[in-house]
């Protein structure tokens, strides 16, 4: 009989572990020390955060071995917290007041630290204003609002763009930045930000580090603050791509010391933590760590039904569980508000689950179906079918556990880049020329002047086109020299996918118009509308005007509207199981979301 996958408060015999924790709506992690001094980390905002959130985590932990309980959280309407009616700076502000008050409460601490990144440290600066604080860490900070608006609409050209390199157009009255939607209200409070007015000392003791210090350095010392400042090498490094993003170590380590400096310590046992819940008016989370190694949010009705179904989201490629543009924490919600549960999981390597064992990124991993199955392992049935879904390197990790596992019902595979990866292929080769990364914002950080020439068309389009069709042209020898190696994959795609029916299974397939993965559709299924179709039993889904991770609401849509197709489907035919299998997870959908 399988078990289920329950709430927990912190896992037995390791009081010292970070624990997922709630307070006023948000939802954050505390990581538990024995010093006199806390730190509270306001984290930067939307797609910054969303690629800084497993190198934050690891600051957070440096500052914990450093001795400072550290708290860790989402704004509202980002992450795992609750949704405001409307976002605004001012809620972001009060938050972080919030976090402070329940540092203080909960660990006991004296002395409070506050490290904001970007956004999140202009939003810190501001709240040390009202929230006394005894130091305060400025992290490339937003000293005009609108200065960053203007960056920002910058960064949306090289992260949201179409497959064939266009720009997908803006709505007049919000800012969509790499899934995450800036709505008028908030955009009008950015653009009346300026930290160079800043009326009161946040803090008696500050650390600026920040390509440009010396406007902030000078206005801050005015006020009476003892400012250390310097330079910010990692910067590029840590908000730049969610899959390139690593920890500036030296940075980091700056920080670390100046939050540690001449602490006491206390001999006080970590507090104990009630599990971490939160609810809105027709959804309620609880946090999960029962699947070793992995943690993840389970949300679902606030009266659930007897035999409702169940969605397993598992965030894939290096996005957090709560997806691309937080859209996979958006669809939970909707889904317990029809009287459906969830569970939105990190893969090993990912967000705040643990480091896979080789200490590689989890894109295109051999083994990446591993965690899947384990996830399957862990969830009780509920009466229902069990589905996966996901998208590019989670869509290709879907396809092979559902190949693997007779216990799940179907896929839906959301631009699938490759049925099957070949080794020779170069991971970051890929991912950069291929899908055009937003890591390019990377190297946008370093030098303005490639930047420049992008924009005015001086970039040599004909000279890139043609490496573009050499390297077409290596790929093509490459995909001749797998036919003739020994050891071929267990049967082609097309005969996969015919087991796959003979079974019962159903599958779908999900592209962005233009999207390099529907190469490998035409490649192995043939044409669609036509030979495809019928193999899989259903039409290959197109979305047009789609960026490769449907970042945009209106692109959205089509994608929700196939999750629900695909579970009315499995309800009609469940999977028939072989003889002698468990008949497990029945009422499991498995969602990779947060596309590559």
């Amino acid at each position: 009989m399988t078990r289920e996958v329950r709430p927990e408060t912190r896992r037995s015999g390791k009081p010292f572990e970070p624990a997922p924790v709630t307070f006023d709506g948000l939802f954050g992690w505390f990581h538990p020390a024995v010093g006199r001094r806390g730190v509270v980390l306001c984290g930067a905002h939307g797609f910054e955060q969303m690629a800084a959130h497993r190198p934050w985590r690891a600051l957070a932990g440096q500052l914990a071995a450093a001795g400072c309980p550290t708290l860790r959280f989402d704004y509202p309407g980002e992450g795992d917290s609750a949704d405001p009616g409307a976002a605004r700076v001012g809620d972001c502000v009060a938050a972080i007041r919030r976090a402070v008050r329940w540092l203080r409460e909960t660990a006991g601490v004296v002395e409070v630290v506050l490290v904001g990144l970007r956004l999140g440290a202009t939003f810190a600066a501001l709240a040390a204003e009202a929230e006394p604080v005894d130091r305060l860490v400025l992290l490339a900070p937003v000293a005009s609002g609108r200065a960053y608006l203007r960056e920002m609409r910058l960064r949306a050209r090289t992260i949201d763009r179409l497959p064939d390199g266009s720009v997908p157009p803006q709505a007049a009255d919000r800012l969509e930045v790499g899934g995450f939607c800036l709505e008028a209200a908030f955009l009008a409070d950015l653009a009346d930000l300026n930290l160079t007015r800043i009326e009161r000392p946040p803090a008696s003791r500050v650390l600026l580090l920040a390509p440009d210090t010396k406007a902030l350095a000078a206005r801050l010392g005015a006020l009476g603050c003892a400012v250390t400042a310097g330079p910010f090498p990692g910067l590029a490094q840590l908000v730049g791509d969610p899959i390139f993003a690593s920890v500036p170590e030296a940075d980091f380590g700056r920080v670390a010391a100046f939050a540690a400096k001449d602490m006491a310590m206390s001999a006080a046992f970590p507090p104990v933590l009630p599990p971490a819940r939160l609810a809105g008016s027709d959804w309620v989370e609880d946090s999960v760590q029962s699947v070793p190694g992995l943690f993840g949010i389970r949300c679902g009705p606030l009266r659930p039904g007897s035999a409702a179904p169940a969605v397993l989201f598992v965030s894939t490629g290096m996005t957090v569980h709560s997806g691309w543009g937080r859209q996979t924490t958006t669809l939970a919600r909707s889904l317990a508000a029809e009287g459906v549960v969830s569970f939105r999981f990190d893969l090993r390597g990912i967000g705040d689950s643990e480091d896979r064992p080789d200490d590689r990124r989890p894109l295109f991993a051999p083994d990446g179906y591993a965690d899947i199955v384990a996830l399957v392992d862990h969830v009780a049935e509920t009466g229902g079918p069990l589905v996966l879904v996901g998208g590019c390197s989670g869509a290709y990790a879907a396809f092979h556990a559902l190949c693997r596992d007779p216990r799940i019902d179907g896929a839906l595979l959301i631009n699938l880049y490759c049925f099957d990866w070949d080794p020779d292929q170069d991971l970051d080769r890929v991912i950069r020329q291929t899908f055009g990364s937003a890591h390019t914002y990377a190297a946008l950080l370093k030098q303005g002047a490639t930047w420049r020439r992008l924009l005015s068309g001086k970039i040599a389009v004909r000279a890139i086109a043609g490496v573009l069709a050499r390297r077409g042209a290596v790929s093509a020898l490459r995909r001749v020299r797998r036919v003739w190696q020994p050891g071929a994959r267990a049967g082609s795609v097309a005969r996969r996918i015919a087991a796959l029916r003979r079974r019962g299974a159903e599958i779908r397939l999900l592209y962005s118009a233009g999207d390099p993965g529907l190469v490998a559709v035409r490649r192995h299924l043939g044409r669609f509308p036509g030979r495809a179709d019928e193999r899989l039993g259903a039409p290959v889904i197109v979305v047009p005007g789609a960026d490769h991770n449907l970042g945009s609401p209106e692109t959205q849509e089509p994608l929700a509207r196939a999750l629900r197709d695909l579970l009315h489907a499995v309800r009609r035919a469940p999977a028939a199981l072989p003889d002698g299998a468990h008949p497990l997870g029945s009422g499991i959908m498995l969602a990779a979301a947060g596309w590559m």
